[in-house]
């Protein structure tokens, strides 16, 4: 049976720590309950994947995908290959040129030099369904293994702090956004670094995930929600409704 990333990092505990969560915790900085979470069912920030990698020199296409073995060996040996990495795509920024509404937001290919151990240590960026997104507003927010379409290493965004990506539907940000599309999401903790007439996602009681750009609203305690397409009219959020609200900081956009 394939295991699970929850195994693999159970096998770290076990080869580095004897078993013990403490041992690992310590080394890592973290809590004894964020390596029990990770080991049973919490899927794990990439942050802490980050440091598993360069603490105990792991290899992070087996850490995160079970192929090859646990510790690295020497990059000149290593010979890579599409179905022993994660995904990587060729991304838009969300610039302010592409966000100007009513413009189309083209496929960019972007071509990237990068080094063997720079692929390595890039950040993976958690495809999830809108089920699992729906939840980022919440304090204890986690991202469940069964919760993850994919994997993506996206050379672009390796400066950017991307917390998931989710996939467009629908036409309401046509045609800035088109069905299929993949957008990159950074969870905004506090409203104040909202970005107006900027793209968001953002979760709700009733309506569940929108992305919208937002701009101030004329009603008390609101948010008006603006789509690209203009059979879609603008409507009103009640902040009360809102639970939580990430930037859209780029796309991959399909053809």
């Amino acid at each position: 049976m394939k295991s699970t990333i929850h195994d693999r990092i159970s096998e770290i505990v076990e080869h580095f720590g004897n078993g013990k969560n403490t041992v690992i915790a310590s080394k890592l900085g973290v809590s004894e309950g964020n390596i029990r979470g990770y080991v049973k069912n919490v899927m794990p920030k990439h942050d802490f994947l980050e440091k598993i990698v360069r603490c105990f020199d792991i290899d992070s296409t087996w850490l995160l995908t079970g192929i090859g073995t646990m510790l690295k060996e020497d990059s000149n040996s290593i010979q890579t290959t599409k179905e022993s990495t994660p995904s990587e795509l060729p991304a838009t920024s969300d610039d302010a040129s592409a966000d100007t509404p009513g413009t189309a937001h083209a496929p960019e290919a972007v071509a990237v030099s990068i080094s063997q151990k720079e692929k390595q240590t890039m950040k993976p960026i958690p495809l999830v369904t809108e089920t699992a997104a729906a939840g980022f507003g919440n304090c204890d927010f986690a991202i469940a293994e069964q919760d993850v379409k994919d994997y993506y290493v996206i050379p672009k965004f390796r400066y950017s702090r991307v917390d998931f990506m989710i996939e467009i539907s629908g036409l309401s940000m046509h045609p800035h956004f088109n069905p299929g599309d993949i957008i990159a999401c950074t969870i905004l903790t506090d409203r104040k670094f909202l970005q107006w007439n900027k793209c968001h996602v953002i979760a709700t009681r009733e309506q569940g995930i929108l992305v919208k750009r937002l701009m101030p609203s004329k009603q008390k305690n609101c948010l008006t929600a603006i789509s690209d397409n203009k059979d879609y009219p603008p409507f009103d959020i009640p902040l009360d409704e809102i639970t939580g609200i990430a930037l859209v900081v780029g796309s991959v956009s399909l053809e």
